[in-house]
C-alpha cells in the first residue's frame, strides 16, 4: 500500500485521537512530527541508523504516555521534543551505544591501516584467542570483555555484577598468566 497524502490534525484533535488510541492518531503523529523529531534526535546521537531507532522508541513512548501530557504546561510538540531528547540522551549514555561507538571507531581505524599496509588482523592466527581460552573461566570472561569487546572495567563490573576491585584483580592475574607464554 502506497500512502499518497499525509494526515494532519489540529493539536486538540491529535491529542484526543492519541488518548483514545485511534489509528488515525498514530498516523497523524508520524506524518506531522516524525521528520522534526528525527532531526532533534539526530543532532544528539549523530548516527542516522541509531537516530531512526530512537525515533521509533520516541513514537512508541508518546503513544503509550500521552496521558502524561499536560496542555497547561506547554504545547504538544514541546512535550514530544522533550521525550525525543530524553530518549536520545539516554541512548548516548547507554553501554551498548558507547561500545558501538568505540568498536566502530576502532574498526574504521584498523581497516584503514590494513588497507594501507595490505594486511589483515586475525587474532585466531596469532594464537591469542587460544591462549585466552587456557585462562581460568573468571579471568577469561573479563579478558574477553575488556580486550575483545571494548568494555571498561566499570562496565565489566556492572555486566558481571562483581566488585570493581575483583574485576581489576582477575584481569591483572589473567594478564600475568598470559605473559608467561611470551617469555
Amino acid at each position: 500500500m502506497i500512502k499518497t497524502k499525509k494526515i494532519t490534525l489540529e493539536e486538540p484533535a491529535l491529542i484526543e485521537a492519541l488518548q483514545q488510541r485511534k489509528a488515525i492518531g498514530a498516523e497523524a503523529l508520524y506524518d506531522m512530527y516524525s521528520s522534526s523529531l528525527l532531526g532533534v534526535i539526530f543532532k544528539i546521537v549523530a548516527d542516522r541508523e541509531i537516530a531512526e531507532d530512537v525515533l521509533q522508541d520516541t513514537l512508541v513512548k508518546i503513544w503509550n504516555s500521552i496521558h502524561q501530557y499536560d496542555a497547561t504546561k506547554g504545547r504538544l510538540f514541546t512535550w514530544m521534543v522533550n521525550v525525543a531528547r530524553n530518549l536520545a540522551i539516554d541512548k548516548l549514555r547507554s553501554k551498548d551505544f558507547r561500545n558501538h561507538s568505540k568498536n566502530q571507531d576502532i574498526e574504521n581505524h584498523v581497516n584503514a591501516i590494513d588497507e594501507q599496509r595490505n594486511t589483515t588482523y586475525k587474532p585466531e592466527l596469532l594464537g591469542v584467542k587460544d591462549l585466552v581460552e587456557k585462562l581460568k573461566p573468571e579471568q577469561r570472561k573479563i579478558v574477553e570483555l575488556v580486550y575483545f569487546q571494548g568494555y571498561t572495567h566499570v562496565e565489566v563490573s556492572d555486566e558481571l555484577e562483581i566488585p570493581l576491585g575483583t574485576v581489576k584483580t582477575r584481569l591483572r592475574m589473567g594478564i600475568m598468566e598470559l605473559r608467561k607464554y611470551f617469555k
